[in-house]
């Protein structure tokens, strides 16, 4: 997500320059970087969500055991594995 931040604000400073500058940085988001970028940063906050979600489960008192802790996590990484390819997909 850090990496991702530095292309935002450099695509911030273009865009808001000139109109050069926005269809410059609106193509570019059209390209493979672009989306390969947004697919990225999109896969990086859902794993940081779904992660999430999960200790806050486990701060509750759920899943705390070595077993179900371990599935857990399995099926939060499963899910994510899916989620970036059906988002991977749609920003295709």
């Amino acid at each position: 997500m850090f990496f991702a931040l530095l292309f935002v604000i450099w695509a911030w400073a273009v865009s808001v320059s000139s109109a050069e500058g926005f269809a410059m940085v609106a193509e570019c988001m059209q390209g493979w970087v672009g989306k390969l970028i947004a697919i990225g940063t999109v896969s990086a906050f859902t794993y940081h969500l779904l992660g999430g979600l999960r200790h806050m489960v486990m701060d509750m008192g759920h899943w705390e055991e070595l077993q179900s802790g371990n599935n857990s996590a399995k099926a939060i990484i499963a899910l994510w594995v899916v989620l970036t390819v059906v988002v991977g997909v749609v920003l295709w």
